[in-house]
């Protein structure tokens, strides 16, 4: 491993802070996984021409994601309260 120094502003440092600790990792650790997220994502631009090329970009996807999806009827139902009220929970 190598250490690369990063520049940035008090008010940035604590924001990456504050979301790093709310995934439970270090900044260190939080800024080197963003970095690979980049990395992963400048190559999703790549041609896809196989199928297990097919399967490793809905694997990196399903890694991105978090929480889980509302069922339909939860849609619904923030659809009807939207309605009423004129504004979503969103």
């Amino acid at each position: 491993m190598v250490r690369v120094q990063v520049l940035m502003t008090p008010e940035e440092r604590e924001a990456f802070r504050r979301v790093a600790r709310d995934e439970g990792l270090s900044l260190s650790g939080w800024l080197r996984k963003a970095g690979l997220e980049r990395l992963a994502s400048a190559g999703a631009l790549q041609r896809i021409e196989e199928p297990e090329q097919l399967d490793e970009f809905f694997r990196h996807c399903d890694e991105r994601e978090s929480g889980r999806e509302p069922d339909w009827e939860e849609h619904l139902q923030v659809i009807r309260r939207s309605r009423q009220s004129g504004q979503s929970d969103t």
